[in-house]
């Protein structure tokens, strides 16, 4: 009779045979298969290395853009996205802007000792937005519609060219090339010559852009180190790299109302000399004109610092010129020349042998037409050329037959007559000698600019190129 079995530790029964037995396992480690330890068929070669662990592989995570929803919602954003920025190209500035520069041209011939005898055309070109002559370093700039170009001086060929979608309000030479108003809205949507750019005359880049609230109808006046627009209600005033440095009159979205010395006054004429801005005021209340001279580059671009502000004995005031801290007015009832001090005292007084027509209104733009020399400034009146002295602006002599300024050509003042060129001395104003122009039938106001060998004229909307 066989012994009875004991109980296991788990509880009675007889315990599995080593054939059935089955253990739970311990831990996760336990359920791997072991592969290599078993023999399974007879003769079988056993593993003798480490045993091999099997893993079930892992399952890829699907891609959320593999359903064909999702692949239409990406392609919908790549379309938007793509029509976004193709219409904001479209409407941007950039779009409507062709600019095609150039290298620096090559030197130009030395002038000569003295004006040739004779002259002759060399080319000409539309370019009816600039108001005298563009010509610095080795360029001459004509300038129409909406486009600035830069042309060789000897051949008048293009060597750069920009232009906007916009018509240019005028251009004027500054700082080795030249400045550009084009017209567009500025603040509060106020019609006028907002868009404000800098060339460079040799190459043709843009050195500076500016977005500012010059008025219709500006002309831009110089000191050589500032540019100031005239308007008849607002002038504005930029150093070289555009940013502006002082704005004297009707400010557009003004912030704070208070800065500005005098409201609801227009301008009659303006210009500039040594970082000082000079204007004929026309203001509600004053018995005449008002001569201000103020800062072109104040503390405060918004807050005018005004050197003075001199009451005119009549409403006919016209300023003539500005020279170190000299200014002169001209009074055409009374037909004199009053000159200014530094304090706006007047220091002098002269008679002007000027028409009375050539006063009767205020200058196109409200710059008067001038030029300078190492020795003189001179005024073109209408009809007249005043020379007035650069150190004090006392006037020197009156030529009667000029169409315009004069300028130094050839190391000679050359001034536009009648037919021709008048060659003069600087001293007293007296003919050395005269050069015969053909100009095609215009009798019109001449402006004059050289560049080394060439001369330029400016026959209302045409440049001319003379040698």
């Amino acid at each position: 009779m066989s012994e009875p079995e004991e109980p296991s530790e788990h509880g009675a029964g007889p315990e599995p045979s080593a054939r059935g037995r089955h253990r739970r396992p311990q831990d996760d480690s336990e359920a791997t298969q072991i592969i290599g330890v078993e023999d399974v068929l007879a003769g079988a070669t056993i593993a003798t290395g480490p045993p091999q662990r099997h893993t079930l592989p892992k399952r890829d995570r699907r891609s959320p853009w593999n359903r064909p929803r999702d692949r239409a919602i990406a392609a919908i954003i790549a379309v938007i996205a793509v029509a976004t920025g193709v219409l904001v190209w479209a409407g941007s500035e950039s779009r409507a802007t062709v600019s095609e520069t150039a290298e620096p041209g090559p030197a130009l011939p030395a002038a000569p000792a003295a004006v040739p005898a004779t002259l002759s055309e060399l080319w000409q070109a539309p370019s009816g937005a600039t108001p005298a002559p563009v010509a610095a370093n080795a360029s001459v700039i004509s300038a129409s519609g909406g486009e600035v170009v830069g042309r060789d001086p000897l051949t008048g060929q293009i060597r750069w060219r920009y232009s906007r979608d916009l018509q240019l309000c005028t251009v004027g030479e500054a700082w080795s090339g030249a400045v550009a108003l084009y017209r567009k809205d500025g603040v509060n949507n106020e019609t006028g010559c907002g868009e404000v750019v800098a060339l460079d005359a040799d190459t043709g880049h843009r050195t500076a852009q500016r977005t500012g609230s010059a008025q219709v109808g500006t002309r831009l006046v110089t000191d050589g180190t500032y540019v100031t627009a005239s308007g008849p209600t607002l002038l504005n005033t930029w150093r070289d790299d555009l940013v502006e440095t002082a704005e004297y009159g009707k400010v557009p979205a003004l912030v704070n109302p208070d800065k500005q010395p005098r409201v609801g006054c227009t301008y009659g004429s303006v210009t500039m000399a040594a970082s000082r801005v000079g204007v004929i005021e026309r203001c509600p209340g004053d018995p005449g004109d008002r001569l201000t001279v103020y800062r072109a580059v104040p503390k405060e671009s918004d807050s005018p610092q005004v050197n003075y502000s001199q009451l005119l004995p009549g409403t006919t005031g016209r300023i003539v010129a500005m020279s170190g801290d000299y200014t002169a007015v001209a009074m055409a009832k009374e037909r004199q020349l009053v000159l200014f001090g530094s304090e706006g005292n007047q220091v002098a007084t002269y008679p002007l042998d000027v028409p009375a027509e050539d006063l009767a209104k205020d200058p196109v733009g409200g710059v008067p037409v001038t030029s300078t020399t190492a020795a003189n400034v001179y005024w073109f009146s209408g009809t007249k050329l005043l020379a007035m002295s650069r150190d004090n602006l006392t006037p020197k002599w009156t030529l009667s037959s000029a169409l315009g300024p004069g300028v130094l050509f050839d190391h000679q003042l050359v001034v536009p007559i009648q037919g021709g060129l008048a060659v003069l001395n600087e001293s007293d104003g007296s003919t050395i000698r005269t050069i015969g122009v053909d100009r095609h039938g215009y009798t019109g106001p001449v402006r004059l600019a050289a560049l080394g060998p060439v001369l330029l004229e400016q026959r209302g909307d045409t440049l001319v190129a003379l040698k």
